[in-house]
């Protein structure tokens, strides 16, 4: 049986320091797809309350045109405890809830039982970013109430003392889609934090996509637009999966040729998945 596929966010994500309220509005119309406002890394430990109350103005504009979120601190720890309670009280809460350094379905499952209410059920994503979380997705990727996974590329690399660069983190990246997609959940990417070379940029998002991500990270907003592009299917893959869906139904599901390739099962459920995506 395959597993039932989750609603899948926008393309490109992108987060901003929650004590940077000036670039909020920015965040919100930079076209990406999800927009979260980062109370952890970006924050240092003395600013943690400060950062709590600057971030709910991030929250104040429900007709924002992308899903709103939050990266709060790990659950299992104080700073992570106090944000969930803080993120209880808000008078807009996050669509989205993004959990760093996870490593147990146990993560999940804590911010759902603080969190959820009888009108209030936020989609919860795990950051995937430690070798313990690579180890553990597969009991990771099917807790109940997960939407998805994020690659955290630069805390990964750092654990491992590995360079960070697509060759050295392959093998996180083909685990976390794997399991993703036995899941049937979604994969973002990490972002590429080269800031002036889109070349590499788009070089990175297309391998990431050949892999199977859904999406990917932008360090800028500037470079949302590019990852829509990228992620987006074009109008020939488009174009070929319904050629396929037609072949597909004339052979009875059988065995036959698209444009000289041989085309079976797999193929036709690839390509009604993508039609079905595309047309709604």
């Amino acid at each position: 049986m395959e597993p039932t596929t989750a609603a899948r966010p926008g393309r490109a994500w992108i987060i901003t320091p929650a004590l940077r309220p000036r670039r909020f509005p920015t965040a919100h119309t930079s076209g990406a797809g999800v927009a979260l406002v980062d109370l952890e890394d970006s924050v240092a430990m003395p600013d943690k309350q400060a950062a709590r109350i600057a971030a709910r103005e991030f929250f104040d504009r429900p007709d924002a045109p992308c899903t709103l979120g939050v990266r709060i601190n790990a659950p299992t720890t104080l700073e992570g405890a106090r944000d969930l309670v803080a993120l209880a009280a808000y008078q807009h809460k996050p669509d989205l809830i993004l959990i760093p350094k996870t490593e147990s379905a146990r993560d999940i499952e804590l911010v759902a039982s603080v969190l959820d209410t009888d009108g209030y059920t936020p989609d919860i994503w795990a950051l995937i970013e430690t070798p313990r979380a690579i180890d553990k997705l597969p009991s990771i990727t099917k807790a109940h109430r997960l939407g998805g996974v994020v690659f955290g590329s630069a805390d990964y690399a750092a654990t491992l003392h590995c360079a960070l660069n697509w060759q050295s983190l392959l093998y996180a990246r083909c685990a976390l889609v794997n399991s993703a997609t036995a899941a049937g959940i979604p994969a973002i990417d990490a972002p590429t934090f080269v800031l002036n070379d889109v070349d590499a940029l788009r070089c990175e998002a297309e391998k990431a996509k050949e892999l199977g991500f859904h999406g990917k990270g932008a360090v800028h907003p500037r470079r949302a637009a590019l990852i829509n592009e990228i992620f987006a299917p074009s109008i020939e893959e488009i174009a070929r999966a319904r050629a396929i869906v037609a072949a597909g139904e004339q052979s009875g599901n059988g065995i036959t040729a698209v444009d000289g390739q041989m085309v079976g099962t797999p193929f036709f459920a690839a390509a009604r998945a993508l039609v079905h995506e595309v047309d709604g």
